[in-house]
């Protein structure tokens, strides 16, 4: 299984996370079918449909990892990796839902990512970082830790914080900061993989989307329940994503009172939750 074969061009990060999130969600029954025609027959496409649904929460587990500076497509590209792991050794016999079974190996793959690069993470993200970048070695009066009085001259000349200085000196000198706790000691069992990542149960992402799904599909048929007036007031003022309409806007262009749209409106929320209700 290789990335071009699975994976979605990724172009823009927007359009892949929108291309990634039009991929549908797999029921456990359709789940495990798929993975057994895997296991059993080595079919490429029962991979393919498994890897397609699960790339979603790539990205989500990714974004738990943004604190460290590295390129979120990177991050996302090496969860996938983990992903298609985590997908040839996938057993449905086991009981669990790929996506739980799937988080080490996602995690694993970026963490290894990220400890490949912790050295080289790019914090020169202003143009007065950057200069830093490039002149503070050549500005190193000696070998050893530079002073509090050095680390102020150069912080002056090149225009950034004291804080920056010592930061970007740390790299150059290789005092990498440790990502996996270093003592067995239960208080500092910490290190930064700990607190800058996500903490979310994956189950419970697949549980939330799959109720999103469910909750978009029944919120569809309600509103083709609704009358055509009633169905445009919900929507202006509550289903669009951006400019939404106040009860006087939409007085104004249907020609009738602020109270009239709220009476209307309070009528097909009421109406939208009965269909609902009655769907599930």
């Amino acid at each position: 299984m290789t990335n071009a074969l699975m994976i979605p061009s990724m172009g823009s990060i927007e359009s892949y996370i929108q291309s990634v999130n039009s991929f549908p969600l797999l029921s456990q029954n359709e789940e495990n079918k798929l993975a057994k025609r895997l296991r059993d027959y080595g079919d490429i496409q029962a991979a393919h449909r498994l890897i397609l649904s699960h790339l979603r929460f790539v990205v989500s587990i990714a974004r738990g990892y943004k604190g460290y500076g590295l390129p979120q497509a990177d991050l996302i590209q090496e969860g996938n990796v983990g992903l298609m792991k985590a997908v040839k050794r996938f057993d449905p016999e086991r009981g669990v839902r790929l996506v739980s079974f799937a988080v080490h190996w996602i995690k694993a793959e970026i963490h290894e990512f990220i400890m490949r690069n912790w050295r080289l993470v790019k914090i020169a993200t202003t143009k007065q970082q950057r200069k830093l970048f490039f002149n503070l070695r050549s500005m190193k009066q000696r070998l050893e830790t530079l002073n509090s009085g050095e680390v102020d001259a150069i912080a002056e000349q090149l225009n950034v914080k004291p804080d920056e200085v010592v930061e970007m000196e740390k790299r150059f000198s290789g005092k990498d900061i440790s990502l996996e706790p270093l003592s067995e000691d239960e208080d500092d069992n910490f290190g930064p993989i700990a607190y800058l990542t996500d903490g979310s149960d994956p189950s419970q992402i697949l549980e939330t989307e799959q109720n999103n799904v469910l909750r978009n599909e029944g919120l569809k048929q309600s509103l083709d329940c609704l009358d055509e007036r009633s169905r445009h007031i919900i929507e202006a003022r509550w289903l669009r994503e951006k400019d939404t309409a106040t009860l006087h806007d939409l007085a104004d262009e249907l020609g009738v009172s602020a109270e009239r749209v709220r009476q209307i409106e309070a009528k097909a929320i009421q109406k939208i939750r009965h269909v609902m209700v009655g769907s599930n």
